[in-house]
């Protein structure tokens, strides 16, 4: 039976630990792997440079998606996520700290399924964190593995 786990793609140190602690606090029993950029996102998604070889059939249950990412801004990984058949179904909830009306629209016009501001109290995130686990990995029904349906 495969770990279900959750790719956190986040490249600032601080708020990487900020979510581990909060999503701990949580009690998220899911692994988590971490992406700390773009680039590095879409590696270990598609199996490619330092993941060569990864077996890319094992998927995240979630991505939590930074959007101020080094290397491949978050937009344009979440555009490469939607544009292939292999990631295309996989539910991307946008967590960032940027409240411009720009970013929302780009994020769902590129295909978010959700967008989440980083709350600068701990409090809240911790709120914010609960709310995220018991939508996506408790309610969500995602398709079914092999089962993607292609209009």
């Amino acid at each position: 039976m495969e770990r279900k786990f959750i790719l956190l793609v986040e490249d600032n140190p601080d708020d990487e630990l900020l979510t581990m602690r909060a999503l701990r606090t949580s009690q998220v029993a899911n692994d988590i792997v971490v992406a700390r950029d773009g680039a590095e996102a879409l590696d270990f998604l598609f199996g490619s440079g330092p993941y060569d070889g990864r077996d890319t059939e094992q998927v995240p249950e979630l991505i939590l998606l930074d959007l101020k990412l080094p290397k491949l801004d978050g937009l344009e990984v979440l555009q490469r996520i939607r544009s292939d058949k292999r990631t295309c179904h996989l539910p991307v909830v946008v967590l960032t700290s940027s409240d411009e009306e720009i970013d929302i629209i780009e994020s769902y016009s590129r295909g978010a399924n959700s967008y989440i501001r980083k709350p600068v109290d701990f409090d809240q995130f911790i709120e914010s964190v609960k709310q995220l686990k018991l939508y996506w990995l408790v309610l969500n029904v995602p398709p079914p593995k092999g089962k993607r349906v292609m209009r």
